[in-house]
């Protein structure tokens, strides 16, 4: 039996990161994971693969709308095998700089699926077995098949299968509208695939505003995206030219058929086979792992983090958690839990929807007194030259000091623009701070200072010297 001072199970964000920093506080270390290809689900089946995809069929979109430009590109079309080629080659590299990191020598990489033995043994299916001081869960998650009717005996494609095709499917039918599918849906049809989303909530997105959600709903259906919100699904079934889904909506019982079905209907945790039962580590919903602000399990020798134990399927989050939990194991002083108020997320639709801080559902819960303000796309200089007039950036402010407390940007680049709002967030700036700071003109970034403006009016509050708005 082999011995660490630290053990992360999952070689992905969360694994890989928490074993780099235990390693570098001096601690013995191993990294125990059995999935096929290493590399994590960011790398290999999320983040990396679906926006080089994204990317692609964006390009090709603008191709499509040469003549708004005033450009003549007489045809373009996706050659999937080439599109699918380049994916693999830039997967593949990022794959390979990953393998490089997990075998090179500074901790130990067991290849197998370990289980819990007992609160600090873990047997691994390649027959050995490691014990452990500390212990980090680390092992993402897994598509979700929710039971609706005839869900689970249908043939339907994953989000895996999608980034994996090298074919233009003729149709699809999308179940979902969360990050996943909303992205996935207007990647295929940008390839030229005929899609239609069929919804269970009243919106698409919807963790997000149900101001940000129209936006995108709309912008889908301009493109041609049918979409249907707000349904509740009686029949889902696979025949041999497809499937069909059978849905109501408004009262109404509709039939939808394509040639294929896709499940975007969410992930799970991958907490299944662990033995957490053996070690006593208590989970919630769906096999969840549950923790406490320090990304300790109910057992303050074993920590999670990432998709195992959310809340935020994130990658950064989940490597802020990881570094965390590896620093308050080794003891290290003066941390601090990760930072909910500093929260980013972004959605690679086109237009972009991203948000940092806190939304207005979470002022109004917490009952804070702000203000907050908006400016359309459709107003704005560079956007319109840009034919990037879907959207509108949101900034909400405490009202009697101005303090930055959250933004919301859906529009062009928003996953980018996002940004300008990180330092000064994390740094307790004001509206008026940010103002001081100049704003090059025409750039889209410089839509930002319009809602700081509106807000520092609504203060009442002197403003600094302002750069050009035009």
């Amino acid at each position: 039996m082999k011995t660490y001072d630290f053990v992360a199970i999952g070689g992905g964000s969360a694994g890989f990161n928490a074993a780099r920093v235990a390693v570098g506080l001096g601690k013995k270390v191993a990294v125990i994971d059995g999935a096929r290809e290493l590399g994590g689900l960011c790398i290999l089946k999320g983040c990396m693969p679906s926006k080089t995809l994204i990317y692609s069929a964006e390009v090709l979109h603008l191709a499509k709308s040469a003549k708004a430009f005033g450009l003549n590109i007489p045809r373009s079309s996706a050659d999937m095998k080439a599109i699918h080629g380049r994916k693999l080659r830039i997967i593949g590299e990022f794959a390979e700089d990953r393998l490089k990191h997990l075998t090179g020598g500074k901790f130990d990489l067991i290849r197998g699926h370990a289980r819990f033995v007992d609160a600090h043994t873990l047997s691994i299916s390649n027959g050995t077995t490691v014990r452990a001081k500390t212990i980090l869960i680390g092992t993402g998650s897994k598509v979700s098949v929710p039971p609706l009717p005839g869900l689970a005996n249908a043939k339907f494609w994953t989000s895996d299968d999608i980034l994996n095709l090298d074919f233009k499917p003729k149709s699809v039918i999308v179940l979902g509208g969360g990050i996943v599918a909303c992205e996935l849906a207007q990647f295929l049809n940008r390839i030229g695939t005929r899609v239609c989303i069929v919804q269970r909530s009243p919106d698409l997105l919807r963790e997000h505003s149900n101001q940000s959600a129209a936006i995108i709903r709309k912008a889908f259906e301009d493109e041609g995206i049918e979409v249907h919100a707000g349904t509740q699904i009686t029949r889902i079934s696979s025949h041999k030219s497809g499937a069909s889904v059978t849905f109501i909506e408004g009262g109404k019982t509709l039939t939808r058929k394509a040639a294929h079905l896709f499940n975007a209907l969410g992930r799970e945790p991958a907490t299944q086979g662990l033995g957490l039962v053996a070690a006593g580590i208590k989970t919630g919903p769906r096999g969840r792992i549950l923790i406490n602000k320090w990304q300790q399990t109910n057992l303050p020798h074993v920590y999670a983090a990432g998709d195992c134990c959310g809340p935020h399927e994130i990658v950064h989050v989940a490597i802020q958690q990881a570094e965390l939990a590896t620093r308050h194991a080794a003891g290290v002083k003066g941390l601090k839990p990760v930072d909910r108020a500093l929260l980013l997320g972004v959605v690679f639709t086109d237009p972009q929807l991203a948000t940092i801080g806190w939304g207005e559902r979470d002022l109004i819960e917490q009952k804070r007194d702000y203000l907050s303000a908006s400016y359309p796309f459709n107003d704005h200089g560079k956007s319109i030259l840009m034919n990037a007039t879907y959207g509108y950036v949101r900034v909400f402010a405490d009202r009697k000091n101005g303090r930055i407390l959250g933004a919301e940007i859906a529009g062009k680049d928003a996953g980018e623009l996002i940004h300008c709002f990180s330092t000064p967030l994390a740094m307790g700036a004001t509206v008026n701070d940010m103002l001081q700071a100049p704003w090059y003109h025409p750039t889209l970034s410089e839509i930002i200072t319009y809602p700081l403006e509106d807000i520092s009016d609504q203060m009442k509050v002197t403003k600094p010297a302002r750069v050009y708005r035009h």
